[in-house]
């Protein structure tokens, strides 16, 4: 088990964050909070050991894990036990856990470092999560490039207690998600009942080089542009290549995309697969809006656009998510910021946003 890393500082950085922004949140008293439901975070982090791959790889690999600095200074992101007592202030009950560093790896070049990276990664990450298995759950991570190899380390994942499974958000241009090249992973991933997630930042786009960090409007068009459009691609390409219909027990979540572009991108598709469907050869039968309310999920944090839709769309497909401990996070005004968003919606949609959905999704038996 991880040692913690010590006491946070007397005036840290997430501290100082946190007291800026968040200024607009609602007030809670006792009652409120007290009627709230414990919440589940389906899109939190850890961190791993500065020094994880170096010693559980040979210096040929381990010299090819980039280093990346994408958390807050968090005891509890590397130290369970520091992490579940935040979880207590926060209100939450359980989170699912992805990489910190980890996710660079997904961009990697190097296979065999990438494959092996993930071995370490994904036994550390169940040893995490062994301090409270019905608190923690991992989400472990695959390489996709040799399919037989994936199955078998979603399978050994599994086995560990981890849930689900991760692959690249984008992939390398040479294996598209429209190729059958991973029909056999989603068949398994079916089979076992473990969701396919991708989350945000993972593959073969802008964040494949994580030291190539452009400031000003490049900065913008990387967060908000490049993001959501690979969002959007990774979408089409599940729905519109037949994977949901070829493989009906499917899921997949898009993890940390927000949600807002979502009931829009499934109303133009509609339109344009119903208006060429007689002409044009698809690989669909289905609406495209009929495939994701069945087969796709996606979680929220900071999208007050997106959670208006709430009263009418995406209550059996969207999950709320706190991102701790990276900077965008909600801790230590979870309730807080929970109450903002999805204030006036009624007690049983609620419960279905902030956790309901996430047990049934991941078969959390809480």
């Amino acid at each position: 088990m991880a040692e913690s890393t010590g006491a946070i500082a007397e005036k840290p950085q997430w501290q100082e964050w946190q007291s800026r922004s968040l200024g607009d949140l609602p007030k809670l008293d006792a009652a409120t909070i007290a009627a709230m439901p414990a919440l589940i975070s389906t899109d939190s982090h850890v961190a791993e050991p500065g020094d994880l791959w170096k010693k559980n790889l040979p210096e040929r690999l381990s010299k090819n894990i980039p280093t990346v600095k994408i958390g807050l200074p968090i005891p509890g992101a590397t130290n369970p036990k520091d992490r579940l007592g935040d979880m207590d202030i926060d209100g939450l009950e359980a989170e699912v856990l992805f990489p910190n560093n980890g996710m660079a790896l997904f961009g990697l070049d190097d296979i065999e470092t990438q494959v092996e990276g993930f071995r370490v990664y994904n036994d550390w990450l169940a040893d995490y999560c062994k301090e409270d298995p019905k608190r923690l759950f991992g989400i472990p991570c695959v390489s996709v490039y040799d399919i037989d190899g994936a199955i078998k380390e979603m399978h050994r994942g599994l086995d560990m207690g981890l849930k689900g499974v991760m692959v690249w958000q984008v992939p390398d241009p040479k294996l598209p998600f429209m190729s059958d090249h991973y029909d056999r992973l989603w068949a398994a991933a079916a089979e076992a009942n473990a969701p396919v997630v991708c989350h945000i930042l993972t593959g073969h786009s802008y964040a494949k080089d994580f030291h190539a960090r452009p400031k000003g409007n490049e900065r913008v068009r990387n967060a908000v542009n490049r993001k959501t459009d690979d969002t959007v691609n990774t979408l089409f390409d599940f729905i519109f290549s037949g994977a949901f219909d070829r493989h009906p027990n499917l899921k997949l979540l898009l993890s940390e995309s927000e949600v807002g572009f979502v009931p829009f991108m499934l109303q133009q598709w509609d339109y344009y697969f119903e208006r060429f469907r007689g002409t044009d050869p698809f690989k669909i039968k289905r609406l495209p809006s009929e495939i994701f309310a069945e087969h796709v999920y996606c979680t929220f944090l900071e999208d007050f656009a997106g959670t208006r839709s709430f009263s009418w769309w995406g209550e059996n497909n969207c999950m709320w998510s706190s991102d701790y401990p990276h900077f965008n996070m909600s801790f230590p005004h979870s309730r807080a910021n929970v109450e903002k968003h999805l204030h006036g919606l009624s007690a049983e949609r609620r419960k279905k946003l902030v956790r309901d959905n996430a047990i049934k999704l991941f078969d959390l038996g809480i």
